[in-house]
């Protein structure tokens, strides 16, 4: 098998990481092509990976208006007959209120509305639409926060968020590979809000839990990130994909990382390439 992965993000790594291990062959795309990935770019050589590849994956977010794969390659994807997938997002349905929301559920409109259209001309080509939530995993959690000086809590009653491990998330995608087309849910069994997740984060470093600070000091992007208030459902994944989160809850998942970080964390990871990339 051979997977061709447009935009090798914090996900994306892993995902490759994990099918090498099964014997893979895998060829990822970056901006410049450092290292031995290719360079978006270079259609010709893109051209030949999209011709030979079994399976293709974009994790690489919308460029404004556009979805860049798409607007560079998607032809060629269409012709190909490999496997189609897309780390989409759950930003996609807009604020419920703090409902449940389903893969039935409307796309919303607003500051997802580029991620929105990406995900409906994904599924038109016939991929598997991964709509994942917050992520977090080695590297890259509340531990790593809290443990730099980083993390805050926020003054919002009522606000709950969904989120997945990161290995969660890779197996989903993988149990994907055998699963029709359409859009699937990736998230964790328990959403919560983000000061606990924050706090149950200290706890586990032995450290008192970070200073609230007021909605409006944050960002105007962090602003819009804690206007939406939702609860992401699992269902249909568990169902069609026979998928179960390895940590159906953020304390699961954190007593894990915790476990496995020797030294304990002292300082934050890099910042991934993109903000949004998967």
């Amino acid at each position: 098998m051979r997977l061709l992965i447009f935009g090798l993000g914090y996900t994306a790594q892993v995902l490759a990481a994990r099918v090498r291990a099964a014997g893979w062959q895998v060829v990822g795309t970056t901006r410049d092509g450092r290292g031995d990935t290719l360079r978006f770019e270079d259609g010709a050589a893109i051209a030949r990976e999209i011709a030979v590849a079994t399976h293709v994956l974009s994790s690489v977010p919308p460029s404004g208006e556009i979805d860049p794969v798409l607007v560079s390659y998607g032809p060629a994807l269409a012709r190909s007959g490999a496997w189609l997938g897309y780390l989409s997002s759950t930003g996609v349905y807009g604020d419920a209120a703090g409902a449940w929301v389903d893969e039935t559920a409307p796309l919303g409109t607003g500051r997802r509305s580029a991620r929105a259209e990406a995900d409906r001309d994904w599924l038109a080509l016939g991929a598997r639409v991964f709509r994942l939530p917050g992520i977090y995993g080695p590297g890259r959690s509340p531990l790593d926060r809290v443990a730099s000086g980083a993390a805050h809590r926020v003054e919002s009653p009522g606000q709950v968020f969904s989120r997945a491990h990161v290995d969660d998330i890779v197996s989903g995608v993988i149990a994907g590979f055998d699963a029709p087309a359409g859009a699937y849910n990736l998230a964790d069994d328990v959403p919560a809000s983000q000061n606990d997740v924050i706090a149950f984060a200290a706890a586990l470093l032995g450290r008192d839990p970070p200073p609230f600070v007021p909605l409006d000091s944050l960002s105007p992007m962090a602003r819009g990130f804690y206007a939406e208030n939702r609860r992401i459902a699992n269902a249909k994944a568990k169902r069609v994909l026979g998928w179960r989160p390895a940590y159906r809850d953020y304390r699961a998942g954190l007593r894990a990382l915790k476990a496995m970080t020797s030294p304990p964390i002292t300082s934050a990871a890099p910042a991934p390439a993109s903000s949004d990339q998967r």
